[in-house]
């Protein structure tokens, strides 16, 4: 049952495998892990049911290995590797702080996770559980950002929460462009037309075809996704509308008449 003051009954959190690694450049740093399930405890414990989707980058990174020549198909199932490897380092750090977690793999693994189910996982949600999915969507050429939006619409998740190390969707790269605007929301067709990194277009298309908004904040803020479920604007919103050229002209059409 949902909280009051909560905004949403259930949530998608999208992570990088890079947000686990901390300042370590390679693998799992354990106080950032951590830090993510002290984050989600409170979260989980409000009776929002949470969902979580994790990326692999940290330990290895399918499209990388292919640009240097291993064959894709290869390179990305070990890419889904890397996120089962992941997902099993968050699920200890969740039940070390007592929330009751389960692991639902893409690719069949029993005797580390779940195979995934979509009733089965609606069904942990549904119980209090975390779900951690792993392993992508099963299949090579796609990337966990669509991973991660094709099992919130499955499960009929409210948003996508979407960790980076940055507090939002801006117009360029901030660390490269200290002029780079940011913005507090924008259209899905606005990110697609200005080819802004939030998630890729497969991911971006699933989400605007199925009007789930996307939420884009920066995941070191401490009590971020507490904030965002207490309706504080965070971060960027992602959602539907009309494109930055269409309200121009319909403002140039209030003006003209």
């Amino acid at each position: 049952m949902r909280k009051s003051g909560s905004k949403f009954r259930r949530i998608l959190l999208k992570l990088s495998g890079e947000a686990l690694m901390g300042d370590k450049g390679f693998g799992i740093d354990p106080k950032v892990v951590h830090f993510i399930a002290s984050e989600l405890k409170g979260v989980s414990k409000s009776g929002v049911e949470v969902a979580i989707v994790i990326g692999g980058g940290n330990i290895f990174r399918g499209l990388e290995a292919s640009a240097e020549g291993m064959e894709r198909t290869a390179a990305d199932y070990m890419g889904m590797l890397a996120t089962v490897l992941n997902a099993l380092a968050l699920q200890n750090a969740l039940e070390l702080v007592g929330i009751p977690t389960r692991v639902l793999s893409a690719i069949e693994m029993r005797e580390l996770a779940e195979p995934y189910i979509r009733r089965r996982a609606v069904r942990h949600l549904e119980k209090g559980r975390v779900v951690i999915f792993a392993a992508g969507t099963g299949n090579p050429y796609f990337t966990t950002d669509t991973a991660a939006a094709l099992r919130a619409v499955e499960i009929e998740a409210d948003v996508i929460l979407k960790a980076t190390k940055v507090d939002g969707v801006y117009s360029s790269d901030p660390f490269k462009n200290p002029s780079a605007r940011k913005f507090t929301e924008i259209t899905y067709m606005d990110v697609l037309k200005k080819g802004l990194r939030v998630m890729d277009s497969t991911a971006i298309s699933l989400c605007m075809e199925n009007k789930l908004p996307i939420i884009v904040f920066n995941l070191k803020g401490k009590g971020n996704i507490k904030k965002i479920l207490e309706g504080k604007k965070i971060g960027t919103l992602v959602k539907g509308g009309d494109s930055h050229a269409v309200r121009a002209k319909k403002k140039i059409k209030r003006e003209d008449g």
